[in-house]
Order: C-alpha cells, then sequence, then structure tokens
C-alpha cells in the first residue's frame, strides 16, 4: 500500500504534498534511525568526556576544599591542630626536647670543679678532692631528672593546652605561612623544614626554673624555642602545589559538581551515567584515601628520631588530615548511597524485588490504617497521584541538607538518608491509606 504524504518543505496544503513510495518510506526511516543513533553516539561520547574531566578532578577538588577551608576558617584551623597539645606523645617529645635544651645550659662540669676547688680550700684531703670529678654523671643525672619534672609538669598542664590554642588562633596565617612560605606566626616553614615556635611555653617553663633556682634556664637561646615538626626534601615543590590548590580552592569543587551533573544531564540513559558517576567518584574517593596512606608511610619513614620520635611524627600526621580524611570518606559513602539509589531505581530483577516488597509493606501498612478507621481520604489520594513528585521534592531536600551541612560526616549522611527514607516511608503509608484498596501494590 501507499505511504502516508510526507509534508512539503513549503508548509503547503495538502494538494502540494508528495506521496512517498514504499522504498522511499523505508529509505526515510532509515535515514532516520541512522540520524538517532549517530545522535545517540555524539552525545554518549560528549557524557564521557564530561565525566572523565569530572572523576580526574574529584580527588584534587576534595584537596582544593580541605586547604581553602583549613586557611580561610580559623576556628576550623583551631579544631584541627588543638587536639596536639594534649596528646601524649606530642607533649613527650617537646619535654625531652625541652629538657635536653635546658639541661645544656648547665654547665655540670664547672660545679664538680667549683666543688673540688672548695672542699681544698676547706682542707680536704686529696682523695677526696680528686674524685669530685666523679660527681659529674651523677650530678647531670640529677639535675636531668629535676628540669624534666618541671618541664613535664608545664607541658602536661593546662598552661600548655591553653597556650597551644591561643598561640594557634592568634596566629592563624601559619597553616597560610606553610603553604606561602611566609617567615610569619607561629608555625612556618624554614627551607626544607615546618617548625613550630614554642616562645610563649618556653617563658612559662624558664620562668618555674628559675623559681626552683635554676638560674641558668634564662640563659635558653631564641633559636631552642623552635621544634621541627616536618622536614622534606620537596617542600618548595609541595608549596607550591598547594599554593595552586588553594587559589582553586573555590572553584575546582563547583566545577567538579557542575561537570558531573553535565555528564548525567548529556547522556540518553541519565540514570545509567548516574549510576556510572557515582561509582567513578567512589572509586576515586578509595584512591585517594590509599594515596594518603601512602603519603603517610612515606612521611614516617623520612621523619629521622632524632628530629621527631616515630609515635608524635604520626600524631602529627593524623591530626593535620584527619579533616580531609573524613571529608573523603563522607563522599564515599554519598557515592555509594547513589550508586546504590539508581540500581534500584532501575529495571533489574534485584532492584523490582526491592521495591515490590517495600510497596508491599507499605500498602498493607496503609490497609491495616484504613481498617483501623485512619483514612487520609483525599489528601492520601493526591499524594498518590503525585508519588513521583513528592518523592524527587524529599531526595532533593536531603541533597540540600547535605550541601548546607557545615563539613558533613558519614555519621550526618546516615542521619540524613534515615530521615530520607523514614519521610518516604511516612509518605507511602499515607498514600495508600487514603484510597480504596488494590488488589497489587504500586511500586514507587
Amino acid at each position: 500500500m501507499d505511504a502516508p504524504p510526507a509534508p512539503s518543505p513549503s508548509g503547503g496544503d495538502a494538494e502540494n504534498r508528495v506521496t512517498l513510495t514504499a522504498e522511499e518510506q523505508a529509505e526515510y526511516r532509515r535515514l532516520r534511525r541512522a540520524a538517532g543513533v549517530r545522535h545517540r553516539r555524539a552525545r554518549y561520547a560528549g557524557a564521557s568526556v564530561l565525566l572523565l574531566f569530572a572523576l580526574l578532578l574529584a580527588p584534587l577538588a576534595v584537596v582544593a576544599a580541605w586547604v581553602d577551608s583549613e586557611v580561610s576558617d580559623t576556628d576550623r584551623y583551631v579544631q584541627t591542630v588543638a587536639p596536639l597539645g594534649s596528646d601524649p606523645a606530642v607533649q613527650s617529645a617537646v619535654t625531652d626536647r625541652l629538657t635536653d635544651r635546658v639541661v645544656a645550659e648547665v654547665n655540670v662540669e664547672a660545679v664538680t670543679q667549683w666543688l673540688g676547688k672548695a672542699l681544698s680550700d676547706a682542707g680536704a684531703p686529696p682523695a677526696v678532692t680528686d674524685r669530685t670529678g666523679a660527681l659529674t654523671g651523677p650530678l647531670r643525672a640529677a639535675v636531668t631528672d629535676v628540669v624534666h619534672r618541671v618541664v613535664n609538669r608545664v607541658i602536661t598542664s593546662d598552661v600548655f593546652e591553653q597556650a597551644w590554642v591561643a598561640a594557634n588562633r592568634r596566629a592563624h596565617t601559619a597553616v597560610e605561612n606553610v603553604l606561602t612560605g611566609s617567615q610569619a606566626g607561629a608555625v612556618r616553614a624554614e627551607q626544607d623544614k615546618v617548625v613550630l615556635d614554642l616562645g610563649t611555653v618556653v617563658d612559662e617553663v624558664k620562668k618555674r626554673l628559675v623559681d626552683a633556682g635554676f638560674e641558668r634556664a634564662t640563659a635558653i637561646p631564641a633559636p631552642d624555642r623552635q621544634i621541627t615538626l616536618f622536614e622534606a626534601d620537596k617542600l618548595p615543590q609541595a608549596q607550591a602545589g598547594l599554593r595552586l590548590l588553594d587559589i582553586v580552592g573555590l572553584w575546582l569543587p563547583v566545577l567538579t559538581v557542575v561537570l558531573a551533573a553535565l555528564a548525567v544531564w548529556t547522556a540518553p540513559a541519565h540514570r545509567v551515567m548516574l549510576l556510572v558517576t557515582a561509582v567513578g567518584v567512589a572509586v576515586m574517593m578509595v584512591i585517594l584515601l590509599v594515596a594518603l596512606a601512602v603519603v603517610r608511610r612515606v612521611y614516617l619513614d623520612a621523619v629521622p628520631p632524632s628530629t621527631l620520635p616515630a609515635d608524635a611524627a604520626q600524631t602529627i600526621y593524623d591530626t593535620i588530615v584527619r579533616f580531609l580524611r573524613d571529608s573523603t570518606r563522607t563522599l564515599l559513602v554519598v557515592a555509594v548511597i547513589t550508586a546504590l539509589a539508581a540500581y534500584l531505581y532501575g529495571p533489574g530483577r534485584a532492584a523490582r524485588g526491592v521495591r515490590h516488597l517495600a510497596a508491599r509493606g507499605t500498602t498493607a501498612t496503609g490497609h491495616a490504617l484504613r481498617r483501623w478507621g485512619l483514612r487520609t481520604g483525599a489528601a492520601g489520594q493526591w499524594l498518590e497521584t503525585h508519588r513521583s513528585w513528592t518523592t524527587g521534592i524529599v531526595i532533593a531536600g536531603g541533597v540540600l541538607a547535605l550541601v548546607l551541612w557545615n563539613h558533613p560526616t558519614v555519621g550526618a549522611v546516615a542521619l540524613v538518608l534515615g530521615l530520607v527514607l523514614l519521610v518516604l516511608v511516612v509518605l507511602a503509608v499515607l498514600a495508600a491509606a487514603g484510597g480504596p484498596g488494590r488488589s497489587a501494590p504500586r511500586a514507587p
């Protein structure tokens, strides 16, 4: 039979239309299918390129956001470094370092020589005065023990913790100094080292030692107020990279999210691309966690025990990067949840089974409420009619809550997820309690 007439390009009436033959109509359909295939391939190619850039930028975006928050937020920075002031390993390292500096200023040999001379002047026999040199070791040990106790009382008291927090709050530019190489602040970069200036704590230790009778404690030189926290040959290169991340810290995360959203929107199958994007982000977050673990091992191996004890170095690294590690874990959990949700909305057998089971449960609960006289009436019927809209609004509300949450953790994600699921279940039950009973529940 003849194919339906095709409209003329001029848009004229029926008299101007041209009727296509069956062969021409088949060719026309073949060309439309080929054009559609090319269009879908182009969309998939564009979405793949956008997704590739988004995944490559995802770890850098997390690090950049962490650097930006640590530099620009004083409370965040203080919250990061405050635990170091009360950590036993750090306190022990500081106590030992300050004790060695103070004892080094005590000339024990001069004390024993003075004692020998005093005994000689007092008429003591040579057998006694000659043995005063043997007192050097015990006297140095006694001085070291006394100084260590005094210093340890200062370091383990609230004085050290308060001085630590106050100094870091006043000198919040410390992190920026490390990143930019500036020489101002308590924590700063010096060539290939990152040092901490303990001036406030040293002054308190000197005062207490003088009060205890060690007047030589006032001679502790200014350079000995510093303790090396990090030592790395590549610190200048790291500073250059971190300064770049600091500059793009605000826009890189936004760009990454926009690229991922465009990839999902451009792909013909939005749900599948959302699933692929979420899985890709999860993989990149795992890679970032592995990279942090590798850097931690390299750092611990690079710090000599003479510079910083292993336990103190480990504590310092873990404390500095703990918010970065927490943010990475949070994004990993969010990505896994997103991938699971995208799969459950798909046509897979397991997904259909889960949706059917959930629908049966909420429907049975709604019917039970109706039997008990708790009918939702028109409101329930409206919820049933607009199920897709209400579901989307609830999920969007959960996403917005996480976006507005100040540095969400894994616990915060679990809380928001639980609330979203609870609201969806309640809405499904209310919808089932509004209308007449159905023989089979409708999956959401």
